[in-house]
């Protein structure tokens, strides 16, 4: 499993393959998605590197600001690609300083709570039905590609300690091809930007992504009591 910091140095080196582009917006739900999964888990980063950076940018950009560590640098550096940049001078400043002035122990180091099991916290079961009502709450605003985001971090958070896929993570993996099929398209593209290309804005593909989810799932079912009554 790598640490936080290998993980960012691969999304700076190639950010298409994690996060599909140079986008600070996606970083910070597919971090989101990381770090929850992982806490979830029972696994407790010790020394956290992200802990106290929202601060530090903060009073570096002389801003009270209430918004994520995203939306300030996207404030300060005018667009979501320039800020994507940014980030990184500016993250290995910070840790620079916090390792000079031993703020905190040793980077990004990683520990299983040996008194919890994995629990049985399955976020495309819980997390999906409490985002479908307030997306706001989970993603800041309607929109798909933060979803997309966040589930990837997830995703990639559990292959990294091996856990096991439940149901509904099995289920969830033959979407993409659903999806696919449904719109007559082969071009390599994530089902989030297929879904969004063919809505109005954001917030109708995060509404069609939950309607066309249900249809694939319902679709699955009558497929499984075909399949058993034959």
């Amino acid at each position: 499993m790598m640490n936080l910091s290998t993980l960012l140095q691969k999304i700076k080196e190639n950010p298409v393959m994690y996060i599909d582009k140079p986008s600070i917006t996606c970083l910070d739900f597919f971090v989101s998605g990381y770090l929850g999964q992982l806490s979830d888990l029972g696994l407790t980063p010790e020394g956290d590197p992200m802990e106290g950076f929202k601060e530090w940018i903060q009073e570096r950009a002389k801003t009270n600001l209430t918004q994520s560590w995203a939306g300030i640098l996207i404030f300060s550096c005018g667009s979501d690609r320039n800020a994507f940049y940014s980030f990184f001078e500016l993250f290995e400043k910070f840790i620079k300083q916090k390792n000079d002035s031993q703020i905190q122990g040793s980077e990004d180091v990683l520990r299983l709570r040996q008194d919890l099991m994995f629990p049985r916290f399955d976020i495309y079961k819980e997390i999906l039905g409490a985002i479908k009502k307030r997306p706001g709450m989970y993603l800041g605003r309607s929109s798909i590609t933060r979803l997309d985001m966040l589930l990837r971090g997830y995703n990639l958070a559990r292959r990294e300690v091996g856990v096991p896929p439940t149901e509904q993570e099995r289920e969830f993996e033959g979407f993409q091809l659903w999806v696919e099929e449904k719109y007559g398209i082969n071009s390599g593209q994530s089902w989030s930007k297929i879904i969004l290309f063919y809505s109005v804005d954001g917030h109708e593909a995060l509404q069609k992504f939950f309607e066309l989810f249900e249809q694939y799932l319902n679709e699955n079912k009558s497929l499984e009591v075909d399949e058993n009554n034959s």
